[in-house]
């Protein structure tokens, strides 16, 4: 049965929900091109194709709090593809500063979690401000620091706090990349997504305080129909990030699912100590396309 999800954007008003369109069991959004000139240097820190074995044994290896060998790698080359992609975010809320990650989806358009934007539990209720830095190396901001104050999310998330649509969108008022300097997102059914290589690249507040890059590289190790599930150390501070596979060398880094939970997010019905995210499913790619419209025939502030 599809899933009817609706746009709710900051303070607490809805925006028009446009009927549905059919869904496809793989979907994708529109992007200039399928290929990104991902460096070389780039390509040796991610994770490319498919392995049915994970990349390194993990033992007993704690995940969102690391108590081990923690195996994540400090990005510096951050004005590079598709680092440039990740920004860093300083989030003020009602009851206090926090950081999180979030990654472009269009050009005036990021996606990152949820609780973000709006977490009545931890936040008191909804962002007041954002503060955004793509590609942040600690003081360094080679694309600078924007402000948003525009954030939507989805019904089943403000709502019930569904940790399945715990997703987002910050709303920019004018372009800070290129148009052809976004991710892809695909919704793919669970034969290609098993054992498919994913990298998680965002920051995290330790190490870092929220101003460095860190990314990390494993497999999908299990699924839900709305979760992913992997063994990729993670901390506080990388919600937001995307989970993203790189099918070749050649490709346009695409997203998979919006890291947003630790072990302690893993559901009893999953015997793993793994971290999860939403997992693009058609319905969700179908939302966040038209927070892409929306954005692209918004007056640029």
């Amino acid at each position: 049965m599809a899933i009817r999800l609706v746009s709710v954007s900051k303070p607490t008003t809805e925006s028009e929900v446009v009927p549905p369109r059919a869904l496809t069991a793989r979907a994708a959004t529109r992007v200039p091109s399928s290929t990104m000139d991902v460096p070389p240097a780039a390509l040796r820190r991610l994770a490319v194709g498919k392995s049915p074995e994970p990349i390194s044994p993990r033992g007993g290896i704690a995940l969102e709090t690391v108590f081990g060998l923690d195996e994540r790698t400090r990005i510096v080359s951050t004005e590079t593809l598709p680092w440039k992609l990740v920004c860093a975010l300083a989030i003020d809320a009602p009851w206090g500063s926090y950081v999180g990650t979030g990654w472009f989806a269009g050009p005036r358009t990021l996606v990152t979690a949820g609780h973000c934007v709006f977490d009545a539990r931890q936040m008191g209720g909804w962002a007041r401000e954002i503060r955004i830095a793509p590609g942040r190396d600690r003081e360094r901001t080679p694309f600078g620091i924007v402000t948003a104050t525009r954030f939507s999310t989805l019904n089943t998330w403000v709502e019930n706090q569904d940790a399945d649509f715990d997703i987002a969108a910050i709303h920019l008022d004018a372009p800070v990349l290129g148009a052809d300097e976004v991710f892809a997102i695909e919704a793919l059914p669970d034969a290609e997504l098993r054992d498919t290589l994913v990298n998680v690249s965002g920051y995290p507040g330790n190490p870092g305080g929220g101003q460095e890059l860190w990314s990390a590289k494993n497999r999908i190790k299990d699924l839900t129909p709305r979760r992913i599930f992997y063994d990729i150390d993670t901390s506080g501070g990388q919600s937001g990030a995307p989970v993203y596979r790189l099918d070749s060398e050649g490709a346009r880094p695409s997203v998979v699912g919006i890291h947003a939970y630790g072990e302690g997010g893993t559901p009893a019905s999953i015997p793993l100590r793994v971290n999860s995210a939403p997992r693009m499913i058609p319905e969700v790619v179908e939302q966040i396309q038209k927070w892409l419209d929306e954005d692209a025939l918004a007056p640029v502030g």
